[in-house]
């Protein structure tokens, strides 16, 4: 929460703030936070009366599929049908093999941070082409 807003919530720092300023100023300050506080109502009202337009429209909507013989949940079934998942990427060949620490056979794709073996025997002055598959 930002200092103003803390100060406007809290009546003596608005009664300190409010010592320097004179009563002309004040009733123009009140007068632009009640043009704030009204126009805020009003959308809040504007709001609840769409969302209540939107839930009369859902249920007349619910009434009419019921009326035809359609349930509401096969219509949420019938669509959960439908695959959203995206499709997986096919993993990519190995491009260089080389032993690590353990003298074990490692492989790498050639993407993404090579590994620290491979750095090592690359340091050493073996070049990347000497691993290639």
């Amino acid at each position: 929460m930002s200092d103003l807003i803390k100060m406007l919530n809290n009546i003596r720092s608005i009664r300190a703030q409010s010592r320097d300023l004179s009563l002309i100023e004040l009733e123009a300050i009140l007068e632009k936070f009640s043009i704030v506080v009204s126009e805020i109502r009003d959308t809040a009202v504007e709001k609840e009366k769409e969302d209540s337009g939107r839930k009369a429209k859902l249920d007349n909507l619910r009434q009419l599929m019921l009326a035809d013989g359609i349930d509401p949940e096969e219509l949420l079934n019938f669509s959960g049908k439908i695959n959203k998942t995206k499709p997986t990427r096919v993993p990519r060949p190995a491009r260089y093999k080389y032993l690590d620490e353990n003298s074990e056979i490692k492989t790498w794709t050639g993407q993404g941070r090579m590994p620290k073996a491979l750095s090592k025997q690359i340091s050493e002055g073996k070049k990347l082409d000497d691993f290639l598959i």
